[in-house]
């Protein structure tokens, strides 16, 4: 077995990256693999009714608190549901990551109610993660420059990751841009057309990616739902500019979409180590061992990386799963491997150390 396995993770970060071996020399773990893939062939069958309710109840809360924060003369008020806004929106944006991988045949409509309910209110449509988030989980695609959600972070200057978290605050103010402005010129001007859809309308943190652009019957449905969401941010500039939703409101919404934003950043900042500084292809157990699991004990995590996303390396084993079994999934998995599995390598405790863990590597570079 690797020598890298036997690491335990205190020791693991205590050793300095140039002493470890490289991700992309990391071979797989088969045991691993089939352990997992055995074990959870029975969880692989999403559950409509819980998406649905988790969906349902997570949009509700949130467009309610944002109503009573946008609404109410004491601040305590505000500031309350400004935060049970951010929570509650946030989880339910968040199941965009699960459109992007379920078989909709298996959640018939759940796409159109999500982009009805929360991708075009909030401006996020769901094409601007499907197409896109699946590259990221291409083996050969995975932490290499072809990745469009992936970049060496751990090995990047230090000024790279304030940058990285402050440039979300700016996210809702991009996206009123995009659908607000870009948008409906793009179907006016030809010329505009295909760098919109190349560079302004993909999730993507690495700048050089450029997505393809749709073809047939999916072009049909990406323009349908641009112009959906076109027509919501040309609606909400004008009721802004005609004093219908007061400044005061709209900027308290700016806000809690900001937070949201800001929020998903620092969760995208621990879902991975971001340690393949070579920029090689990896194995699967590579990308595993890149990838964090925050379980339980653990509560907060069930707040900043919801809907599955705090088993993000068990996701990258068994990308297929739907949220509602990674829990059982995780338990199944852990028991049944020994302590000497790479499993049990990815489990990490908490928000805290992992930004440590990434700012320590950044301090050590220089500019």
């Amino acid at each position: 077995m690797n020598q890298s396995f036997a690491l335990d993770r205190r020791a693991a970060a205590a050793v300095p990256a140039t002493a470890r071996v490289p991700f992309h020399q990391i071979a797989d773990d088969k045991a691993m693999l089939r352990a997992a893939a055995e074990l959870t062939r029975d969880l692989a069958t999403p559950r409509p009714a819980i998406y649905w309710a988790d969906l349902g109840v997570s949009a509700l809360v949130g467009y309610a608190a944002l109503v009573v924060a946008a609404t109410a003369d004491a601040t305590w008020l505000t500031i309350v549901a400004s935060v049970v806004s951010v929570l509650a929106l946030y989880r339910a944006l968040l199941f965009i990551h699960e459109i992007s991988h379920v078989k909709h045949a298996a959640l018939p409509r759940f796409r159109l109610g999500w982009n009805a309910l929360v991708g075009v209110p909030m401006l996020t449509p769901s094409f601007m993660y499907e197409g896109v988030h699946n590259l990221h989980h291409a083996k050969t695609r995975y932490g290499t420059s072809e990745d469009p959600e992936y970049l060496p972070l751990a090995s990047m200057k230090p000024w790279t990751l304030p940058v990285f978290i402050l440039v979300s605050l700016l996210a809702p103010l991009g996206l009123l841009i995009r659908f607000a402005i870009l948008g409906p010129l793009s179907f006016v001007i030809p010329a505009l057309r295909r760098p919109v859809v190349e560079r302004f309308s993909a999730l993507a943190i690495n700048p050089d990616f450029r997505r393809r652009v749709p073809e047939g019957e999916a072009l049909k449905q990406f323009n349908r739902i641009d112009l959906s969401a076109s027509a919501w941010a040309l609606t909400l500039v004008a009721l802004v500019a005609g004093g219908v939703i007061p400044l005061r409101s709209f900027a308290i919404g700016f806000a809690i979409m900001s937070a949201v934003a800001v929020l998903n950043q620092v969760r995208t900042l621990v879902a991975h180590l971001w340690d393949n500084h070579e920029g090689e292809a990896m194995s699967v157990t590579a990308q595993y061992l890149d990838s964090v699991n925050v379980p339980p004990p653990s509560t907060l995590p069930a707040l900043w990386a919801p809907v599955g996303l705090r088993y993000h390396a068990l996701h990258h084993l068994l990308p297929g799963l739907p949220y509602h079994s990674l829990g059982e999934a995780h338990r199944r998995i852990s028991a049944a491997l020994d302590g000497s599995s790479p499993y049990h390598k990815a489990s990490y405790a908490g928000l805290p150390g992992l930004v440590g863990r990434l700012v320590r590597s950044t301090m050590g570079r220089k500019g």
